[in-house]
């Protein structure tokens, strides 16, 4: 009779451990598997943010390597314009001593034609004197026109150059420059400018548009011609619809 009260009892023990094994078991199963679960969640938001962060380092790389290429060609540009420059300054320099050495020669030729009996030149070895002046300061002239092409050139080359390596850089325009528009877009908020490169107008400069002395807009040129601009309207800056007539003036001018 006890040994079947003490089985009895053995049995009842190992149920009720058996129980306890079983509810400690499955609380440490429940903990794991919200272990698991929290630890999935992370690793796809790590996944998710690092596919992001790729793709804008990928963006950004190109960006790069295309703003390099950009200025590399603009600095290739600009040392081509500065040696275009020089050789023409080079060439404008030995046609004006040409041209000083011409006129003493002719000087000396007209002194000589009074005394046209004497020892000198000849009637007609002044004129063709007088023809080869004439010829020299022409060619004078073709390269001081020359030279104010290519300085216009150069000039724009590297305001280029500046925007590239100093993107924030403000750039300036003469403190007397008024235009007007002359075409507007409201779609695609551009607008057409009746000044240009004869104006001194610079791309990436900032204008103020006004309508009878009260801000409007303020744009920003984008291309640029002989004698007019286009320019778009910059966000945030629209106080009004610009009209065809607005008066536009630097928004930095020059001091």
């Amino acid at each position: 009779m006890l040994i079947r009260i003490a089985l009895f009892v053995a049995i009842i023990a190992g149920l009720a451990t058996g129980v306890l094994n079983f509810v400690v078991v499955k609380d440490k199963v429940t903990t794991l598997q919200k272990d698991r679960d929290t630890e999935k969640a992370a690793h796809k938001d790590f996944q998710d943010k690092y596919t992001v962060t790729k793709k804008d380092l990928d963006k950004t790389t190109a960006e790069l390597k295309t703003t390099k290429q950009t200025l590399e060609a603009t600095t290739a540009e600009r040392d081509k314009a500065v040696a275009e420059a020089a050789n023409q300054t080079k060439r404008a320099d030995k046609l004006a001593e040409d041209l000083t050495r011409t006129r003493t020669e002719r000087d000396d030729a007209q002194s000589q034609l009074a005394a046209y009996k004497a020892p000198g030149l000849s009637p007609a070895q002044v004129a063709d004197a007088a023809r080869h002046i004439k010829n020299l300061e022409d060619s004078l002239s073709g390269a001081q026109q020359e030279n104010t092409v290519i300085a216009k050139k150069l000039s724009k080359t590297q305001a280029r150059l500046d925007l590239y390596e100093h993107p924030d850089m403000v750039i300036t325009l003469p403190a007397d420059l008024k235009g007007k528009v002359l075409v507007t877009d409201l779609k695609w908020n551009f607008v057409v400018l009746n000044v240009g490169d004869d104006q001194q107008v610079k791309e990436r400069a900032e204008l103020l548009v006004n309508r009878n002395g009260k801000l409007v807009a303020k744009v920003i040129i984008t291309s640029i011609s002989k004698d007019r601009s286009v320019a778009n309207v910059m966000p945030g800056w629209q106080l009004g619809e610009v009209y065809e007539g607005d008066v536009v003036i630097p928004a930095h001018p020059e001091s």
